[in-house]
């Protein structure tokens, strides 16, 4: 079966028994606001409840996989309900992206930053091209990773990397993302063609055996990530409230080192 069909801000793809799902904003980065997300949830959804379909691959069209929340966004929105309504979408994003049904891969170029490093990590398994960039970064900003940042980082580096990793908000080359663990592949010369590789070998595994598994193990953890996800939503909330976080936007806006005070 090939198809394809789109919102404005997310192409699917689906060829055989692979989906793509490809953000859509290439002159933003994919930076993720309200209706991307809502798009992606809705698309992910959609793609959970065929039966057509055993892999999902996420991408981004464009020179990145996503810089992140759109900041721009961020700075109008003043409203607390407004900002709980975008945390939720957030959180329900990544809830159906990590349960999902199906082996999901992310194929990162360019940057994946914050939220969109966010998302990447609820996939099973990152491929990065070699020239990409990685960061957790937004203590830039005075914020707490989300997007279960906190969950996934856990898993896959441990309690003390990755607060050095939150704390730091450093970018990362592909080569030392793979080298923290952070990653589970870097793109030896084209990234499609790596992905590719990569689904060839598992359209030739039992698929259905290793979707069981992945099952299993989301299950058991669900309560735990939606545990975090709540946290993250009502710690970013206050983050939001304190002085370093205003002065890391203005810094942003300015283009500009952030002066920080601990406030």
């Amino acid at each position: 079966m090939n198809t394809s069909y789109t919102t404005d801000t997310v192409i699917v793809t689906v060829k055989g028994r692979v989906a793509t799902v490809a953000m859509n904003r290439p002159d933003a980065l994919n930076a993720l606001n309200k209706e991307m997300i809502k798009g992606l949830v809705v698309k992910l959804k959609e793609i959970g409840d065929s039966d057509d379909v055993d892999i999902v691959v996420l991408t981004g069209n464009g020179k990145a996989f996503s810089a992140g929340g759109d900041i721009k966004s961020m700075i109008g929105l003043t409203d607390e309900n407004d900002f709980f309504t975008i945390m939720d979408g957030i959180n329900e994003l990544i809830v159906t992206l990590y349960s999902m049904p199906m082996l999901t891969v992310s194929a990162i170029s360019g940057a994946a930053a914050g939220l969109g490093l966010s998302l990447a990590l609820a996939t099973d398994y990152i491929i990065a091209d070699s020239e990409s960039k990685l960061a957790m970064n937004f203590i830039g900003i005075g914020l707490i990773p989300d997007g279960g940042a906190h969950f996934f980082l856990d898993k896959r580096l441990g309690e003390v990397k990755a607060k050095k990793l939150i704390w730091e908000g450093r970018v990362l080359s592909s080569t030392t993302a793979l080298e923290l663990g952070l990653i589970d592949e870097v793109a030896e010369e084209d990234l499609s063609k790596a992905v590719q590789l990569k689904l060839s070998e598992w359209s030739r595994s039992p698929v259905q055996a290793m979707i069981k598994t992945k099952k299993i193990l989301s299950d058991s953890n669900r309560a735990h990530l939606l545990k975090i996800l709540e946290l993250e939503k009502h710690g970013q909330r206050k983050m939001r409230q304190t002085e370093d976080h205003l002065e890391g936007i203005q810094a942003f806006v300015e283009k500009r080192k952030p002066k920080f005070t601990g406030k």
